[in-house]
Parts: structure tokens; C-alpha cells; sequence
């Protein structure tokens, strides 16, 4: 007997749950030969409004964590990740009509990019802090801090898990909370890490990602009084000037797109451009 498909409809991760867009709108999701895998959810401006709140609510908790703790979270993802390899495997090779190998390799390098921004998550402060010289009897300390709420165009090509790993992973080391728009043409693997985030330690509300038009959210998020910083890393072809010029309104961060292989690569930058510097003075002695 020949069984019949059961065709998957991918929805969103809010607030560490799965709703539906509020619009009730969904997509086709279709292989690299134009084959249907699934349906996905195409959030909407009210959609990337609750991932803000829901980012907003988790932001204090996540923040407060101790740097030692939120490494062992992102390393945690990095462990789940490794026992699903298979199921991620299948969906890059079906949506990205790349090889199993290539696939392999894609994984694999995220994976490993987890445990790189984990290994950070206590030693960036050391190397972006500093005690500052000053004239008279006081220690002066820079201690950098998280920006608050990041929103995220992630990459719209390339390895499509690679990708939304890159751009994420970073900004959470120092204790920001994420909105991430996924790769819309290939968006299986990006909710696919929703349901590993759901399962893993990370507290609800700390990564929001939604699926669907980043043209549509992207202005949203920019505007949004709420969001203080937006990484442009995958907003390329979009009209990326006006957004800056929006998040300009609200004194948002902008990190500018980014183009070639090398996007999103590791890096220490990439966790320092979401941090705020806090400056301590101390009086030296006893008073």
C-alpha cells in the first residue's frame, strides 16, 4: 500500500511557542527543483510586534544570567543540534539542492559555531572591557554590556541554517534577546532550530524567529521603538538605506549588510557591535 504524504506546515517560534501567524497567511515552500516540501508561515507586521514584546520580557532574565551560564546554554543548542544532524541533513539537501556531503559540511560548521560564540561567552568582557588610566586616586573600569533587543535580517543565501546561526549566536553571548526574519526561500532549518531552542535551555522569548517577506518585517523592525539594534546582514537587495534611515529615528543601532562567503563569519566583532560600554569609577584605598 502507498502511503499518502503528510505535507508539514512550518509556523512561527514566539515567546518559546509555535503559533500560527496572526494573519493566518502561509507560503509555499518549494526544493531547488520547484518540488513542494511544506508550507511556512508568513508573518506579518503584528507577528514581529509580539516577537519584540515576547524579546522584551525575556530580555532581563537572559541579561542577568551569568556569563558562565548563558556559554553552557549556547553550548547546550550545539549538543541538540549534533543528535538531530540527520533531519537537518535531509532538509538543506531537499530545499538547497546541494549534496548530502555539502549538507554535512553545513551542519557540522554550525554546530561548531555554537561552541565557538559559546566559548566566548565569559572571555569576550576581558578582551572588550579595559581599566582605564586616569589622573588622581580612583581604578576607572569599561565593562561592555547588552544592547537590548536585536532584530536580524538573516542571510537569503548561502547555507541557509549556516547563515541564521552566524547572525544569531553572537548577539545572544552578551545577554541580548533576538528577532530573526529567516532565510524565505529556505526556511525549514531556521524553525527547525525553533524546535531545538524549544527543547534546549534557552529561556523563551530569548530568539523569536519568524518566517516569511523580510521586505514586509524589515521596516517594522527598523522602526520599532522597541528594538535597539538591527543587524542588516542579510537585507542586501532590500532597500537597506531607508532602513537605516528609519532606525535612525529611534537611535537604533545598525550593523550595515554584509556581502561574499565570508558574511556572518565568526567573529569577535560580531559580538562586541551588540554591546554597550558601561564606565566605573572607584575610589582607590580606604575612605
Amino acid at each position: 500500500m502507498t502511503r499518502l504524504a503528510v505535507p508539514k506546515t512550518y509556523k512561527l517560534y514566539v515567546g518559546g511557542k509555535f503559533p500560527r501567524s496572526e494573519s493566518g497567511r502561509v507560503y509555499e515552500v518549494r526544493s531547488h527543483d520547484g518540488v513542494f516540501l511544506a508550507n511556512a508561515a508568513q508573518a506579518s507586521r503584528k507577528d514581529a510586534r509580539d516577537a519584540v514584546v515576547a524579546a522584551r520580557s525575556a530580555l532581563g532574565g537572559w541579561a542577568g544570567a551569568t556569563a558562565y551560564n548563558r556559554g553552557q546554554v549556547l553550548y547546550r543548542i550545539a549538543e541538540l543540534l549534533e543528535g538531530r544532524r540527520a533531519q537537518f541533513i535531509d532538509e538543506i539537501v531537499k530545499s538547497e539542492g546541494v549534496s548530502a556531503a555539502a549538507a554535512s559540511a553545513q551542519v557540522d560548521e554550525a554546530i561548531d559555531r555554537w561552541v565557538w560564540y559559546a566559548g566566548w561567552a565569559d572571555k569576550y568582557v576581558q578582551v572588550a572591557g579595559n581599566a582605564n588610566p586616569v589622573s588622581g586616586p580612583y581604578f576607572n573600569i569599561s565593562v561592555p554590556e547588552p544592547t537590548g533587543v536585536v532584530a536580524i535580517i538573516a542571510p537569503q543565501t548561502g547555507g541557509s541554517l549556516l547563515g541564521l546561526v552566524s547572525a544569531v549566536a553572537p548577539a545572544l553571548v552578551s545577554g541580548n534577546t533576538v528577532v530573526v526574519v529567516a532565510n524565505e526561500r529556505m526556511p525549514l532549518s531556521a524553525i527547525s532550530l525553533g524546535e531545538v531552542l524549544a527543547t534546549s535551555d534557552v529561556p523563551g522569548g530569548v530568539v523569536n524567529i519568524l518566517t516569511g517577506s523580510p521586505a514586509e518585517m524589515a521596516p517594522w523592525l527598523a522602526s520599532h521603538a522597541d528594538v535597539n539594534a538591527i543587524d542588516l546582514v542579510g537585507a542586501g537587495d532590500l532597500d537597506w538605506i531607508n532602513l537605516q534611515i528609519d532606525a535612525a529615528e529611534t537611535l537604533t543601532r545598525v550593523l550595515q549588510p554584509e556581502n561574499g562567503p565570508d558574511a556572518a563569519s565568526p567573529s569577535l566583532d560580531r559580538i562586541v557591535a551588540f554591546t554597550e560600554t558601561k564606565t566605573i569609577w572607584h575610589t582607590k584605598g580606604l575612605i
